[in-house]
Parts: C-alpha cells; sequence; structure tokens
C-alpha cells in the first residue's frame, strides 16, 4: 500500500513546533498535520504505535555529519525507509515584534545553529546561550517579552510564536542541508517508472580478512553507486562492525539483485528500503518539487 495515498495522515518529528523538522514534514507533506514529539525514540513509538502514519527523521547535515543515535534505531526497527527529503538549513535571528537587533544583548539556540552562525554573531557584537533547540529558544523568547532576548531559528518559528525576523540569513556558510528520511510500518517499493531510486541496508560482516572488501564487490561488478558507507561499533571488545550503505538503484533491478547476493554471501544484511531519490541530489537545489507518491 502507497503510504503517501492519502492525504489527511499524520507524520511523527523530533522537535517542537517550528523546528526544522517540522519545516521538511511541512514542505514533504504539505496536507498532513506534523506531530511534534520530544526524543527520537517518541518519534519512533508514534509511528509504531500507530499515533502518526508515517515519520520524518534527520539522519545527515552536510556541517555536522550524521546524526546520532538513528542509526542504533532504526535497525531494529521493523520500518522502512519510504522517502527522503533534503532542507537547506537558513537560520533567521527571530526577536519581539518590533524589535531592533541593536536592542538585542543575548541570543538563544541549539548548540550546532549557534555554530553555524558565529561569525554573524561576532559581526553583531551578540552573546549566545545554549538551549534544547530552535524552536524552543523561539517559544522561550516569545515567553520572555524581553526585546534584549533573541533567537536563532527557522522562519517557520517566527510565523508559530509570533515573532519578526530582525535579521535574515545569519548562517555563515550557504549550502548547509539536512538529509531526512521518511519511515512508514508499511513495507512499499515504488515502481520502476524511470525515476532515480535509492535502496539503504544495515548489513554486518563476517569477522574475517577482506570480509567488507569481498561484501562491496558486487556492486562495484554490477555497476552500482555507493553514495554513503557507515560503520558502527557493535560490542564493548570492539570486534563486530555494522554498517549503513545507500546506493542508487531499484531493488527489482537484477544488478541489485545480483550484489545483494554477494553481500548476502559476505555478511548478513538488513533491508531498510527502496525509495524514490529527492530531485535534490541531480540538482543541488530545492527549485524541483519531489515527487514520491
Amino acid at each position: 500500500m502507497n503510504p503517501f495515498a492519502r492525504s489527511d495522515g499524520k507524520i511523527a518529528f523530533q522537535g517542537r513546533p517550528g523546528a526544522n523538522s517540522d519545516m521538511a514534514c511541512r514542505r514533504f507533506l504539505p496536507d498532513w498535520e506534523p506531530v511534534p514529539c520530544q526524543y527520537f525514540e517518541d518519534a519512533f513509538e508514534a509511528l509504531k504505535s500507530g499515533k502518526t502514519d508515517l515519520a520524518m527523521i534527520p539522519i545527515d547535515n552536510s556541517t555536522a555529519g550524521r546524526v546520532a543515535g538513528i542509526h542504533s534505531l532504526l535497525p531494529d526497527s521493523g520500518f522502512q525507509i519510504v522517502g527522503e527529503y533534503f532542507l537547506p538549513i537558513e537560520h533567521q535571528l527571530l526577536g519581539l515584534k518590533g524589535a531592533r537587533v541593536d536592542q538585542v544583548k543575548l541570543v538563544l539556540s541549539h548548540e550546532q545553529a549557534l555554530s553555524q552562525c558565529k561569525k554573524t554573531m561576532n559581526r553583531l557584537g551578540l552573546e549566545t546561550q545554549i538551549f534544547s533547540d530552535t524552536a524552543a529558544a523561539a517559544e522561550e523568547v516569545a515567553r520572555r517579552g524581553d526585546p534584549s532576548y533573541a533567537a536563532v531559528a527557522p522562519a517557520l518559528a517566527a510565523e508559530l510564536y509570533d515573532l519578526d525576523i530582525i535579521e535574515r540569513d545569519v548562517f555563515d556558510r550557504r549550502g548547509n542541508t539536512t538529509r531526512f528520511i521518511v519511515l512508514s510500518r508499511e513495507h512499499f517499493i515504488p515502481d520502476r517508472d524511470g525515476r532515480a531510486t535509492m535502496s539503504s541496508f544495515v548489513f554486518r560482516t563476517h569477522s574475517t580478512p577482506a570480509s567488507l572488501y569481498k561484501a562491496l564487490g558486487g556492486f562495484a561488478t554490477n555497476g552500482i553507486n555507493i553514495t554513503k558507507l557507515e560503520s558502527y561499533i557493535l560490542d564493548e571488545r570492539f570486534t563486530q562492525a555494522q554498517f549503513y550503505i545507500d546506493v542508487e538503484g531499484h531493488l527489482e533491478d537484477s544488478s541489485m539483485r545480483n550484489a545483494l547476493l554477494e553481500l548476502g554471501y559476505f555478511s548478513s544484511v538488513t533491508f531498510l528500503g527502496t525509495y524514490v531519490a529527492d530531485p535534490f541530489r541531480l540538482s543541488g537545489s530545492r527549485s524541483s518539487e519531489h515527487k514520491a507518491r
């Protein structure tokens, strides 16, 4: 069953309303209801329990790297990846209605957001304070009602918490992007209709010399491009590793089948999903809308 077929679904995300994950949900599925969850585990539980139909989870950031914790939750969840979305991270400086930058003394935000705006904060002569997340920082500024406080947060947070954008695009580096994956309880594989697709797996190699080299050889001989490969230690003795891999291609392609046969010969494999590739992969921008459903 196509998880995108309905128009009134609910999609879980980690964070407060107005967070980047909330924005990703609204852009990917504009007719769905985003459901905020405090922790990633809560978002997984919301999907597992049926409270939501899907979950939108960040997995990589072009500046900060992989999102910690997700890869330990994903393999045993039983969920399938049914989509991906790339969101450009565009930090704004938010303050009270009518507030000016020269009134601001202290800026609140998540640690990563502040680090990505360090040059701008220094140029403006603003002190910063780490907060739990960007949207929560915006909510706190609205609650305090003090023009000397501001938040670094997405533009959506200004709308939700009735704040002004008092300085636009305060990020230091343009092009900072987060990749999100969309998870479903239902297993769904899109048709092979000419659209570019991605496939994701986790696998554990046998503890023998060159096992990883041999396991990945099938992708090379079958002409399949590996776009991501990461390893994670599983035991206290550092003797067993698990690998997460993203590759270009569809599960039903003969080349993919052959590559997986070879991968399975040298390792134990868990399939995570085949899904339509976000057009961002080809264009490097958000000018093209996602066509997953």
